[in-house]
């Protein structure tokens, strides 16, 4: 049953001819409830044209030679990341996963694939946020902060790229990200100027949270004005989703789990608003449990698991989930991730760390920085008040605000993947 409800509420979530600009002013994504748009995603009649051929392949590597994976995480002892290679040389295009996801999430093998069609290379890395790239590739295992994610992100690209380098022939770099790695990759970006690996030519961030602190703070109360915080309302609450999920599921129909089949599901009993804003914030809650487990046993901090507890490959982690599922990311700021930052420095203050979680402490390098581009909807539900005003106005030229589309809903959508790839190609 976790399985099955992990796999759900993943994809959930988880869910081509250049146009001109008349088409883009046809923009007809279906969904005008942002909170729709964040759950279903984009129906395939309104998708773009991408081959379901899978051009890619999966690689793994070793990060840090002298790390030892803990026994609970046997299956996790390398970091994995896919590369989908064009025969010839061409542009090589990183995309980075956005909050808990993984280099092989719905949305961005979806990604590679359009980029593959369009003639690039690519490479996907899993965010700094899910539990194999904590386990071997995070320095701290405490990821959050988003300058040191960037540091762990961009020595990943180094050695991934390095491993790959002799089966592709690349002509230069580019670099995306969706979410939180959208956000991440315009740190990537200002990074790169240091570094001079890459030299990235175009960056391209998608539906990035403006303030990491007020992102999560929006998450955490959609699902708690729902659920309730008193006992056992959250398992509570699991109960009536996959009950929901049950009576809603025609079993003569072939069950295969996607943006379509929870389209089904959607239209056979439209939840309410409330209960679309409690979904929402409960798939972030297994995002950010997943991520406080991982986090805790690597760190040996204590919050969960005794700091002096080993765990071993036969011992239940069921009760440590079930207690993180019951954590709001607020109170995981104050118990763990503040206190962990502040015994590292002492003279980091709590508003501090809250303001380097945000783009606006870069925001004269995004002002000047003609090779970043940013793509987000005027409705996105992860944003504050007034934060996409801020996009707009400190991008300019640069920004591409589409009217609809929630929390990434309309990615999939062909006027999406068409910018995307056009930017790229331009």
């Amino acid at each position: 049953m976790r399985y099955f409800c992990g796999i759900l509420i993943t994809l959930i979530l988880a869910a081509a001819t250049p146009l001109q600009a008349s088409d883009m002013e046809a923009y007809d994504y279906p969904f005008v409830n942002p909170l729709e748009a964040t759950v279903v995603g984009t129906p395939t009649v309104y998708r773009a044209d991408i081959p379901r051929r899978d051009p890619i392949r999966e690689h793994s590597l070793t990060i840090f030679e002298d790390r030892e994976v803990p026994k609970v995480f046997w299956y996790s002892s390398r970091l994995q990341f896919s590369l989908a290679a064009q025969r010839g040389k061409a542009p090589l295009i990183f995309v980075i996963a956005g909050t808990g996801g993984s280099y092989k999430s719905p949305k961005v093998v979806n990604m590679q694939r359009a980029f593959h069609q369009a003639g690039f290379h690519s490479i996907a890395i899993s965010s700094p946020t899910h539990m194999n790239f904590i386990i071997n590739a995070s320095s701290t295992s405490v990821p959050g902060r988003i300058e040191e994610d960037a540091e762990d992100i961009y020595r990943v690209m180094e050695k991934a790229y390095q491993s790959v380098s002799s089966r592709v022939s690349v002509s230069e770099f580019y670099l995306t990200g969706y979410s939180l790695g959208g956000s991440q990759s315009a740190f990537l970006a200002k990074l790169d100027e240091t570094r001079q690996t890459f030299n990235f030519k175009k960056v391209l961030i998608i539906n990035p949270s403006v303030s990491l602190y007020n992102s999560v703070r929006i998450l955490d109360q959609m699902l708690a004005d729902t659920v309730g915080t008193e006992p056992g309302a959250f398992n509570s609450y699991l109960g009536r989703v996959v009950r929901s999920f049950l009576t809603a599921y025609d079993r003569s129909e072939p069950l295969d789990f996607n943006e379509d089949f929870l389209y089904q599901i959607y239209k056979k009993r439209v939840p309410t608003e409330a209960k679309l804003a409690a979904l929402i914030g409960f798939s972030f809650r297994i995002s950010s449990s997943n991520m406080a487990f991982t986090s805790d046993v690597m760190s040996r901090f204590g919050l969960v698991v005794p700091s002096d507890q080993v765990l071993r490959t036969t011992d239940s982690t069921t009760p440590y989930f079930e207690q993180l599922l019951r954590t709001s990311f607020m109170d995981y700021f104050d118990e763990f991730f503040y206190p962990y930052h502040q015994a590292r420095n002492p003279s980091l203050t709590r508003d501090r760390l809250i303001d380097e979680l945000s783009l606006k402490s870069i925001e004269t390098y995004l002002r000047g920085a003609e090779k970043i581009a940013m793509t987000t909807n005027d409705d996105d539900i992860i944003l504050a008040p007034g934060e996409v005003d801020w996009l707009r106005e400190v991008f300019g030229s640069r920004a591409k605000i589409w009217p609809t589309g929630g929390h990434c809903g309309n990615m999939e959508h062909k006027d999406f993947v068409a910018y995307m790839v056009n930017y790229f190609k331009k």
